[in-house]
């Protein structure tokens, strides 16, 4: 048997074992070690002090955690391993995967806390934000897409269709598609996210599945059908990071944050990678397009038919996700012009899609945000996209702005 404790000390988090590691135990500690990582730590110090025996399912343990962590920024240190017990680490070559210290004085040396101090950093409502301006700042330009004018009565048709090459959509969202002839993919619109020129939406069909296309580099690059949207370009002027203490922090919060943030600008443009506690999105069930149009002109959001063209869960969902999106947040809405203040529902200045990525941890080093978006874009596997709203929760993650202009 083993038995595992968990302190807080130097800015890490501490599991001390002690007893025997082998296949009986070995889920146990893997259950601490899984929490711990879920509840956003990075960086476990193991104290194998009082550990008395290890096997090769506990070295499997030991191991699934370093590539876990290493993959987002973090790792696991291994802390006064007796003599026997480093032996067996040594066998496996598993010496060489891992720091192993012996003082405090080590450990405190490794602490984040150490590298973290050129950060500005802030506490609010239980919420730790960091934040870095950029010295390489470009201020954007937000690119309106299509209307939606057609949207509410479901009457759009191959007219109406904006196509735009992949290449020239760093950042956006909207309803769209990809294909060669409209009657081929006039049923396949739906929510789209673009983020770094990646193409992914979400069909609204009967059985959807996200698809995509990763962008390759050429200029030419597929052709995206809109049928309304926006995009944005620019270089961040901030790169920030939050965690909270609390259960969760909701995307209105963050919204909120991000406006009183020092800007010249009204529109800003936020690009968001965190850890769901539970989502609250939606999504179309079907093509806002001239076949699907309801009798009598009657309005898709109204409330006899909105369950009929609209998914939208009322439960939080998604828990435990990773979550990437982009949208655009308005600091003042009476500064931007008619047609961009219809991105916006009337009560809220945030407009956000996001793709809902496999569960996992993600990096909270901020120097790592264009990585590790790299990284869950093109390496993990995506579920879904939706229109994120405000009552959305996260329990901690990284974000890029950029100030643009209509």
């Amino acid at each position: 048997m083993a038995t595992c404790t968990t302190i807080e000390k130097f800015g890490l988090t501490w599991l001390n074992i002690s007893g025997r590691i082998d296949g009986m135990s070995a889920p146990d500690v893997q259950q601490q070690i899984d929490e711990l990582i879920l509840g956003g730590k990075r960086n476990l110090v193991v104290n194998l002090e009082q550990v008395n025996f290890v096997s090769s399912a506990g070295l499997r343990v030991f191991f699934g955690a370093h590539l876990q962590l290493k993959q987002v920024g973090g790792e696991v240190i291994l802390y006064r391993i007796s003599p026997n017990i480093l032996t067996v680490f040594r066998i496996s070559g598993f010496d060489k995967l891992f720091r192993i210290m012996s003082t405090e004085e080590e450990i405190s040396a490794a602490s984040p806390l150490a590298i973290e101090g050129e950060l500005s950093a802030s506490t609010e409502d239980g919420v730790a934000f960091k934040l870095r301006e950029m010295s390489d700042a470009e201020t954007g330009l937000l690119r309106m897409i299509g209307s939606q004018e057609k949207l509410a009565h479901a009457d759009y048709s191959a007219k109406d269709v904006v196509t735009i090459a992949q290449s020239e959509l760093p950042f956006g969202t909207g309803l769209a598609t990809v294909g060669e002839h409209y009657e081929e993919y006039q049923h396949l619109f739906g929510e789209a996210l673009i983020i770094n020129r990646n193409f992914y939406f979400y069909p609204a069909v009967k059985r959807p599945a996200v698809d995509f296309m990763l962008y390759s580099g050429e200029d030419a690059g597929t052709l995206c059908r809109f049928l309304h949207g926006f995009s944005f370009n620019g270089r961040y002027r901030y790169v920030g990071a939050f965690e909270t203490a609390q259960d969760f922090m909701t995307l209105e919060k963050l919204g909120q944050w991000v406006i009183s943030l020092p800007s010249s600008t009204a529109l800003l443009g936020l690009v968001l990678i965190a850890e769901s506690k539970g989502l609250f999105g939606m999504n179309l069930r079907q093509a806002p397009i001239e076949p699907n149009k309801p009798v009598q002109g009657h309005d898709i959001f109204n409330a006899a038919l909105f369950s009929t063209w609209m998914n939208f869960p009322v439960d939080p969902a998604d828990e435990n996700h990773i979550v990437v999106g982009a949208g655009v947040i308005c600091r003042d809405k009476n500064a931007c012009s008619a047609e961009m203040q219809k991105i916006f529902s009337r009560d809220s200045s945030m407009h956000l899609h996001a793709g809902i990525f496999e569960k996992g941890p993600i990096s909270k080093n901020i120097d790592q945000f264009s990585s590790e978006l790299e990284r869950v874009l093109t390496q993990l596997s995506i579920t879904k996209v939706q229109h994120l709203l405000g009552q959305s929760r996260f329990s901690n993650g990284m974000f890029g702005i950029i100030e643009l202009k209509g």
